[in-house]
């Protein structure tokens, strides 16, 4: 049996051409685009501003069911998607998030799709790229510096230093910076104070950073974030310590879109890498709004299932960047949907049609979803090679028999050529039906109804429980005039409840509510259920033990 080639073998042994070729490809001129390096390059902001009167390209975004150990491909299918679009004749545009640290060194790996549907070079995409997401960790850090500096340096916004909400971050998984003490050592050392660190992705920062329109929107964006309150629960802001230029000044280049491309040469842009389980989990706005001047199609993705980042994507960055999607992919493997209905994971790689149908519910809850939404859909089923014809027959004829259109998807083996029938059909959906997009809730809804909202709506619940911290700071939060802002889930991404082991389609179960913090300057609320982490922890075996370099300086064991 001859060697599976892996991921970074793939990538590695590509035909990658100069970025010029793709920069010339979709249309940008010499002065909109600046190299970083042979295969990289950043996208000026005044391309939007030359082709504002060009119509928009059709915006298809990618979901998945809620994902699993035995793996979902969303990433490869929206590269696959992309280069079969390419292949039958449209000018397609990928729009994917840049990878963070945490998973890739942890247990997901990188986010660079897979097999032969894969961005490039991936081993730059999936460790530092250009620096945006340390750019997003300096400017997080600077404003944590300028925070206690001030408080050091007399205190004149009176900031209770037992109520500073402003962490730091790091761009890996690190629970030992949970919870930590700092301004120790004496008096000229600073003020000693409890506080913790975040991952770099789960920054406000970085929701900012995704969610700004240019430059300026970002300053403004930034100047609002709250960094603490005084001790009368006065909320003081990054405008209050008069920062916001400084940080701005910061992330000027990060905010240019990063330009790649795929192992077919497709056109890719990829920018910020939010998550989706404790953040908005898309890419940033410019991004896709860049991608929608430059192609006739965009393929987009949102991180984990359509629960949290489509979700998200829907009824947050859709509004704020008054988008108009136009049709879903929602991606869904025979080996999660087993898993869902029950099969242990040990036994994945065997057929079980009574399994496979158990787990279909959790695929229908996401297909009532996105109705929900008023967008058509597609299923794409990603094929693994130990999926069996019958198992692939079943789930083909289970869609078919609830309305839904469905394409077997072997893009990963097969790159574009594997994506046809997905590709053919979304150009159909998109053609033969019409989108009635509409977010779920209003936004002069209270707070309470826009968290029971999504909690009945997307996952299945009976109801929602708000513990007295969460109904005081909603108390606050109304005080404040924040009730009006979009609501962010941070849930976990396993199950539609807020109890990752409750896999399948949960009935009669509430969501807790346990928390909710104001991102102000992003633009929403985030409402923390279960026991969803802002910093996670590294896994007992750690993919970074398989990684590696060779002698001549080649990455090895990324995926």
């Amino acid at each position: 049996m001859p060697k599976v080639p892996t991921d970074i073998e793939i990538a590695t042994d590509a035909e990658i051409k100069p970025i010029k070729e793709i920069a010339d490809k979709i249309g940008l001129t010499e002065e909109e685009w600046e190299p970083y390096g042979k295969h990289k390059a950043k996208i000026s902001l005044s391309t939007l501003e030359r082709l504002k009167e060009t119509p928009d390209g059709k915006l298809i975004l990618v979901t998945s069911i809620n994902p699993t150990p035995a793996g979902e491909g969303k990433s490869t299918v929206t590269v696959g998607l992309g280069q079969a679009l390419n292949r039958v004749g449209h000018k397609a545009v990928v729009a994917l998030r840049e990878p963070s640290l945490g998973p890739t060194m942890g247990i997901k790996g990188g986010a660079s799709g897979g097999g032969y549907a894969q961005v490039i070079p991936m081993e730059d995409i999936n460790l530092h790229f250009t620096g945006d997401i340390h750019a997003i960790t300096t400017a997080n850090n600077a404003l944590a510096a300028f925070i206690d500096n001030h408080i050091f340096q007399g205190n004149e916004c009176e900031i209770d230093a037992r109520r500073i909400v402003w962490k730091r971050v790091v761009d890996l998984n690190d629970r030992a910076l949970r919870n930590v003490v700092i301004g120790l050592g004496g008096s000229k050392q600073g003020v000693p104070r409890e506080d913790g660190f975040n991952i770099t992705v789960a920054s406000e920062i970085m929701a900012i950073f995704c969610l700004a329109k240019d430059v300026a929107d970002m300053r403004h964006r930034l100047a609002k974030i709250v960094v603490g309150y005084q001790a009368d629960s006065t909320p003081i802001t990054v405008a209050d310590l008069g920062v916001e230029g400084a940080l701005t000044l910061l992330l000027k280049d990060a905010i240019m879109p990063n330009l790649v491309q795929t192992l077919e040469n497709t056109p890719a842009i990829i920018h910020g890498g939010p998550f989706a389980n404790i953040a908005h989990g898309c890419n940033s706005l410019l991004a896709t709004k860049m991608a929608s001047k430059l192609g006739d199609y965009v393929v987009t993705e949102a991180g984990f299932g359509a629960d949290l980042g489509a979700e998200k994507f829907l009824n947050i960055k859709a509004r704020i960047g008054e988008l108009d999607p136009k049709a879903v992919v929602i991606v869904a493997t025979i080996r999660a949907l087993k898993l869902h209905g029950g099969v242990d994971q040990a036994a994945l790689k065997e057929e079980n049609l009574k399994g496979l149908q158990a787990g279909m519910k959790n695929l229908k809850k996401h297909m009532e979803t996105i109705e929900a939404f008023g967008l058509p859909f597609v299923i794409a089923i990603n094929r693994f090679v130990t999926d069996t014809d019958s198992e692939v027959d079943y789930v083909t004829k289970w869609c078919e028999q609830h309305g839904a259109q469905v394409a077997l998807t072997e893009v990963w083996e097969h790159g574009g050529a594997g994506g046809i029938d997905l590709a053919e059909k979304i150009v159909e959906i998109t053609n033969d039906k019409s989108s009635h997009f509409q977010p779920l809730y209003d936004l002069e809804e209270t707070i309470e109804d826009k968290i029971k909202m999504i909690a009945r709506k997307v996952y299945g619940a009976n109801g929602v429980q708000f513990t007295p911290q969460a109904k005081q700071q909603i108390l606050e939060m109304t005080a404040n005039g924040w009730d009006h802002l979009p609501i962010c889930m941070a849930k976990t991404q396993y199950s539609l409840s807020d109890e990752p082991t409750l896999l399948g389609r949960p009935e009669n179960f509430e969501i807790t509510v346990r928390e909710l913090r104001p991102s102000i300057g992003a633009g929403f609320l985030v409402a923390l259920t279960g026991d969803v982490l802002t910093m996670p922890g590294l896994p007992k075996e750690p993919a970074a033990l398989r990684m590696d370099v060779d002698e001549k300086g080649n990455a090895l064991g990324l995926f």
